[in-house]
């Protein structure tokens, strides 16, 4: 007999899929992506950090954040520099670009979490949280990987 309720599971997946291109959809807008935005966020809030850092940081695998900060480069948003004390080691800081597209998607993030949040109190977000944390730790998964915490993105 079927369940009188869709799984949690596949709730989550659908709901999940709906926000995450919603959110793609909104750093678009703001001409950017959501691999651009954790690039910048992590530099940001390091200033001048390890290529190596970043990419704990984001939770990527080294060549991936390398193509991302290739393109990056490319673009005029970051500049990277060898360490002078380990010249394998490279430094990446925003440029002047990268500060401007950090805020602009900053305001995007923001905005976003506003539309997230319509309708919910406090205590209902702190509920979801709380139960997020809990279906996260119930298949045994850590939250380390995790993007930034919107009250981190909103320097």
């Amino acid at each position: 007999m079927p369940p009188s309720t869709l799984p949690i599971g596949l709730q989550l997946r659908r709901a999940g899929k709906v926000v995450s291109r919603a959110f793609d959809d909104a750093l678009a807008e703001a001409d950017g992506s959501l691999p651009v935005w954790l690039v910048l966020v992590s530099v940001k809030a390091r200033r001048h950090g390890r290529q190596a850092d970043v990419a704990a940081a984001v939770g990527i695998e080294g060549p991936t954040l390398t193509h991302h900060l290739n393109r990056m480069e490319s673009a005029g948003l970051v500049t990277r520099t060898r360490d002078p004390q380990n010249r394998r080691v490279h430094q990446v800081a925003l440029t002047e670009a990268g500060e401007a597209l950090f805020l602009r998607l900053r305001t995007a993030v923001v905005a976003f979490d506003g539309r997230l949040r319509q309708g919910l109190g406090d205590d209902e977000v702190a509920q979801l949280a709380s139960v997020l944390q809990r279906l996260t730790a119930n298949v045994g998964v850590g939250m380390e990987a995790a993007t930034p915490e919107p009250e981190r993105t909103r320097r």
